[in-house]
């Protein structure tokens, strides 16, 4: 059965959109058909592939200040709306552990992308990290923003970097994300354009109905895997470069070189980074540094 083709939405204005895209020049726009998703995409350049997958409560526009900076040195960037954000439309609310796996699969081979250079931040890491290992033929490499390796070592230290989940995990329809965004998880406050527009689509009730699940059923579920060491008893091939910014607590480079000792034990190529001047939103607070990273990472590990 032959794949259906990508839909092109064409709509320069992003009053086309419901709500309306936030301003981003340069991008495409695609409607991408897969069973049971329609999948909105920000595509931008020309050439290898590099798929951007978003971390929460963020979408496609998470990119809009890298991904022109990687495209333009020479590569097509994929910016897609994950299930349960941005505008991507699902017929069914459950997600499981790896609904979001199987959706960017079933995305790569409508897009007839065999391999792809994967970046990822925050949520988006988890699906990038279970595509590296149960995938790896489809990833050349793998950049992660943010989030500690799966063959991290369960230290208590970690557990400020938690701090933010209950709320997630308790998500009351219709509350308010803002707070996601305060001075703990950002170096340069973001102006309240910024957050609007990262929180834009929590407007659609089937977005803002998605928090308790995307936090029960994915990240829960993969934490109480990392934590029984499922990842340290696997190998990851993928080459991969871990980034942290140096204001991203409590992921200091003394607390990862702890928990992360001895890598070669676990993975055949991995790298750790620091972003000065950056936290956990770090495409925001540094995206030149982060998309310089990316494309060294890309010519040096490939």
């Amino acid at each position: 059965m032959t794949a259906p083709e990508p839909r092109i939405a064409r709509s320069a204005d992003a009053s086309a959109w419901s709500p309306p895209l936030p301003a981003a020049p340069g991008f495409d726009h695609l409607v991408v058909g897969t069973p049971g998703l329609r999948t909105h995409l920000a595509t931008i350049g020309e050439g290898e592939p590099v798929v951007l997958l978003h971390g929460f409560p963020q979408h496609w526009w998470q990119w809009h200040a890298v991904a022109p900076i990687i495209a333009a040195c020479g590569y097509r960037v994929i910016c897609p709306d994950l299930r349960g954000a941005g505008w991507t439309v699902a017929d069914d609310p459950r997600i499981e552990r790896e609904t979001r796996l199987r959706d960017l699969l079933a995305l790569l081979d409508v897009l007839h992308i065999e391999r792809t250079h994967l970046v990822s931040h925050d949520l988006g890491a988890i699906t990038a990290m279970q595509l590296t290992y149960d995938h790896p033929e489809r990833v050349r490499t793998a950049v992660q923003l943010s989030v500690f390796p799966a063959f991290t070592t369960p230290s208590l230290k970690l557990l400020p970097g938690f701090r933010h989940l209950p709320p997630f995990i308790w998500h009351r329809p219709g509350a308010s994300l803002r707070r996601t965004f305060n001075e703990e998880y950002v170096a340069h406050p973001m102006s309240e354009a910024v957050v609007d527009a990262h929180l834009a689509p929590m407007r659609r009730p089937d977005i803002d109905g998605a928090v308790r699940p995307l936090t029960r059923g994915i990240v829960l579920p993969e934490a109480m895997r990392v934590l029984r060491g499922v990842y340290r008893r696997r190998r990851l091939t993928v080459p991969t470069l871990v980034v942290f910014g140096r204001r991203d607590r409590p992921y200091t480079e003394e607390l990862i070189g702890r928990i992360c000792r001895n890598p070669e034990r676990y993975a055949d190529r991995v790298e750790f980074a620091y972003v000065d001047d950056a936290a956990h939103f770090i495409t925001d607070d540094a995206p030149a540094a982060v998309a310089d990273l990316a494309v060294g990472w890309f010519e040096r590990a490939a």
